[in-house]
């Protein structure tokens, strides 16, 4: 018994035999937006909690970058991400690589709810002036 051919994406990607449906796909895809925004929200954030001296870059290869040249931080890192999240959609056809987007999706998801958190208590230690 022979199998249909299945039809390739229009960037040339063929879709993954257990992952496949459009609905599937899109699901991905909107992982990987909200990855990217998810970054950038981070990179801005660092930068404020760098500027105050609350946090500092975890990240060795950017740790200076936050307080000597902001924008450039800001730049370097969605760059990086933005690169990073283009290689694994153009491999979305393999189990690593969706793997990979949901876990770089809950990091940021993670890292965004620390951010909020501490940002809650800013305002809380600010607000009652203790």
């Amino acid at each position: 018994m022979t199998q249909p051919p299945r039809r390739e994406e229009s960037d040339g990607v063929r879709p993954a035999p257990w992952l496949g449906t459009p609905q599937e796909f899109g699901w991905l895809n909107g992982l990987i937006r909200a990855i990217l925004v998810l970054n950038v929200i981070d990179a801005v954030m660092t930068v404020l909690w760098v500027a105050d001296r609350k946090a500092t870059e975890s990240n060795p290869l950017l740790f200076d970058l936050p307080q000597q040249q902001p924008i450039l931080f800001v730049l370097v890192k969605t760059s990086l991400v933005s690169g990073g999240t283009y290689l694994l959609w153009r491999h979305r056809d393999r189990p690593l690589a969706v793997v990979s987007i949901f876990v770089a999706f809950l990091a940021y998801y993670f890292l965004l709810a620390w951010h909020l958190e501490a940002l809650w208590l800013a305002i809380q230690h600010f607000a009652g002036g203790s």
